[in-house]
């Protein structure tokens, strides 16, 4: 897709998750510098997901920070994500994809900079809640049956078991709308989710305090989209559904980088 296209289908998408009348440029023209926008992947994949969205938005004039999520255990993966947050002067929009919703949960308290908060097909939990136990309340999710794991031990004797998508399974569960020739290629160098990690409980959710956009996709079978759906509405996001597998953010970088665009016309 030309960028002529991408820009004319964002400025589409603005359109209709804003109401507003005007062009993309003009709609990403403020007072001040613009917020920068940190992206936090999740399991199964890496920041590189991003890519398209991050272009988009770059073109935009956004400054955009895509960390490396360790993917360890809730609770260190976010103050992780923290600690980048406090390098970072001026406003940020902070959005996140998958489990990266989880850690954006955690990682944006304290931190009053955080204008928005932007779930791309992602957990957005409350307190004691962790994403195998999300992805399983509501019917729908094929993360289950897909799940091998691999034990891992240090040297200091350490121990840990770390989650993969099985790679005969990856494409028609993770990423069904995307080639063959891409989703072998990411089955290949996903990132594991630790066990421990997907399992452990979120604690406040920055959700209360600060707002939020949901950008549900419909064909999820990672997370169902009854259980964003759910997410989205007590959070009290402002949602927009698209017709996508759960890698929205690389199937639909357009819808991803408007959802982020319109968070920022709300709070700039």
């Amino acid at each position: 897709m030309g960028i002529t296209r991408v820009l004319a289908v964002l400025a589409a998408a603005v359109l209709t998750a804003t109401g507003a009348v005007s062009s993309v440029s003009a709609q990403a023209e403020g007072r001040g510098p613009k917020p920068t926008v940190v992206l936090v992947h999740g399991a199964f994949a890496d920041a590189s997901g991003f890519n398209d969205t991050i272009t988009i938005l770059q073109r935009a004039g956004f400054p955009v920070i895509a960390p490396a999520n360790p993917l360890r255990d809730s609770a260190g993966d976010a103050a992780y994500v923290s600690s980048l947050l406090t390098t970072i002067t001026g406003p940020v929009i902070l959005a996140g994809h998958s489990y990266g919703g989880i850690v954006i949960t955690n990682a944006a308290r304290g931190h009053a900079n955080v204008k928005a908060l932007v779930y791309l097909g992602a957990f957005a939990p409350d307190q004691g809640e962790s994403a195998l136990q999300l992805a399983q309340r509501f019917p729908g999710s094929e993360l289950g049956t897909a799940l091998i794991t691999r034990d891992w031990e240090l040297d200091d004797g350490t121990k840990g078991t770390d989650g993969y998508i099985d790679p005969a399974k990856f494409r028609a569960v993770f990423a069904a709308d995307l080639p063959e020739h891409t989703t072998r290629l990411m089955a290949t160098t996903q990132r594991p989710g630790s066990v421990a990690g997907l399992a452990g409980p979120s604690g406040a959710p920055a959700w209360r305090s600060i707002p939020s956009w949901y950008l549900i996709p419909t064909q999820d079978k990672v997370i169902p989209p009854a259980a964003q759906r759910f997410m989205a509405e007590r959070a009290g996001s402002k949602v927009r559904e698209i017709r996508s597998s759960h890698v929205v953010m690389t199937s639909h970088p357009d819808a991803a980088a408007a959802t982020i665009l319109a968070a920022y016309t709300a709070t700039r």
